[in-house]
């Protein structure tokens, strides 16, 4: 696979380490050594990348700057594999995470997150680091530090481990109310959608989940045939706030004694006026006193 190249601030991003912290350390420890174009502008390989991941993890962990810029590669990648071992902060499982997505490394990756969901549970692992962990991989996709197979890749394998997890909580015979999980058409980012069904599932409610990009009519079939008695939807895809006003208002009339919920970036900001039964859910905290 071809290199990609980084600028000093997408290493800054990326890192958390300041670039005129980095242009420092190049300058006294020799810990970079980069590229430079015809214009002498700064370039980093994948092989900077990660060593500066790695220096800054052991730095965070109170390792001295001088003495690790004298250490070659593979002592880094071993004292951080040490470090790991024994710090199991969020914060930790987070640069982890990150290091093992750049590198598309499989193995650690799919491992690393076996061991975070064994260790705290679904709900916490979700709550506490896979939220924050996408918060950083949106961030670092909009300045353009990452590429969006790597957003793919990572958000497929936590989908998978999601859904292995749903299937692990066998229907009870005496389930709860039914809610309806979907996205709207041109909705495709369903992981918190997931996470919601996970959730209802595991207090006990009948979850349909039909995931992304449904059909209006597929909804107006659905609500001729089946008893719902919840709707639970996201508005996360940049949409008009005409637009999403006026959807929210055909959902409410399509299931109109039914409770709507409802949750996304977009409601943050259009703060569109909603139907008497729509109600917006700010965080999972919320949604499981809602269904309580």
């Amino acid at each position: 696979m071809k290199d990609q190249n980084y600028s000093i601030k997408d290493l800054e991003v990326l890192s958390g380490v300041k670039a005129h912290t980095i242009r420092i350390w190049e300058k006294r420890y020799s810990l970079l050594v980069p590229e430079r174009t015809d214009t002498n502008i700064r370039f980093y390989s994948d092989d900077d990348l990660r060593r500066m991941l790695n220096v800054s993890l052991l730095v965070r962990h109170g390792f001295k700057i001088s003495k690790v810029a004298e250490w070659n590669d593979e002592k880094i990648n071993q004292t951080v594999l040490e470090v790991s071992r024994h710090k199991t902060s969020e914060s930790d499982y987070i640069d982890r995470l990150i290091l093992y997505m750049i590198n598309f490394d499989n193995r650690n990756f799919y491992k690393l997150t076996t061991e975070i969901i064994r260790s705290m549970g679904m709900e916490e692992a979700v709550t506490k680091v896979f939220f924050e962990f996408f918060v950083r991989v949106g961030t670092y996709w909009q300045v353009g530090s990452i590429f969006p197979a790597q957003e793919h890749y990572v958000t497929n394998i936590f989908r998978q481990k999601l859904i292995a997890e749903i299937d692990k909580l066998a229907l009870k015979d005496d389930l709860g109310d039914t809610i309806l999980f979907f996205l709207p058409e041109n909705e495709l980012h369903e992981m918190s959608l997931l996470f919601y069904s996970y959730l209802a599932r595991k207090m006990g409610y009948n979850t349909i989940y039909l995931g992304q990009f449904v059909p209006w009519n597929d909804l107006v079939k659905i609500q001729q045939q089946v008893k719902i008695d919840y709707v639970f939807t996201a508005f996360i895809n940049s949409v008009p706030k005409e637009e999403l006003e006026n959807y929210l208002v055909s959902l409410k009339e399509l299931f109109s004694s039914k409770k709507i919920f409802i949750t996304g970036w977009q409601l943050q900001l259009h703060q569109p006026v909603l139907p008497r039964n729509v109600k917006i859910v700010k965080d999972y905290h919320e949604f499981k006193r809602y269904l309580r």
